[in-house]
């Protein structure tokens, strides 16, 4: 059987924890790249199953018991998930990462750097990975457009995304389907941008945001 999309279920969180993981590094396995790997899906995929698990969306291999293998996840209102993620996700975590100054255990600790200048007629962020075996197959394209679909139903109008400005492989895929540069906060990343009101057009595979 083909691999399917549907919606998250509480199931499903240490998979796409895994995913998180396993993708973590431009693409790569990114397990001995910290000393606890879980602070990636602790920033990049827990805070949005929490607060927001209507928009996330998992690749799911109906001959693997229904593991997930990808998955899209996001928020419609950045500055409202930011404040939720301080007031009600950080106090949950904080205590299992050092403050290591300008790594992730600082990031865990700022959300309020998704707040990116400018940004306000794109509201709406999200994130996507898919392992190996979910690539290639159209699968990312089907991703992003099922959590768009989901976004312009709940009224909004554009979305965004963070990528590290390394990450070639991303960028063309983001590219395929309509994304547009919109800011280089850093050195290091890249924020690209679409309204959720067009269809995602030509073909591509998952490539990781960070």
């Amino acid at each position: 059987m083909p691999l399917s999309i549907r919606p998250y279920r509480p199931g499903d969180r240490e998979d796409l924890y895994e995913i998180c993981v396993r993708t973590g590094d431009n693409g790569a396995d990114a397990s001995s790249s910290y000393p606890d790997p879980r602070i990636l899906p602790d920033i990049f995929v827990g805070p949005y199953l929490a607060q927001e698990p209507g928009l996330a969306y998992v690749v799911a291999d109906p001959e693997g018991e229904d593991r997930a293998l990808g998955y899209v996840l996001g928020t419609a209102d950045t500055p409202r998930f930011v404040a939720r993620y301080l007031a009600e996700w950080l106090p949950g975590v904080v205590d299992r990462y050092p403050d290591d100054g300008d790594g992730r255990g600082h990031e865990l600790r700022h959300p309020e750097a998704m707040l990116v200048p400018g940004l306000d007629a794109y509201p709406a962020h999200l994130h996507i990975d898919l392992l190996p075996k979910a690539q290639g197959q159209g699968l990312g394209r089907e991703l992003m457009r099922t959590l768009l679909a989901a976004l312009r139903e709940r009224g909004v109008p554009r979305v965004h995304l963070g990528m590290g400005a390394a990450n070639h492989g991303a960028r063309a895929f983001y590219d395929r389907l309509g994304f547009e540069e919109l800011a280089r906060p850093t050195a290091y990343l890249v924020v690209l941008g679409r309204s959720t009101l067009m269809a995602p057009a030509g073909n591509g595979t998952s490539a990781p945001r960070r």
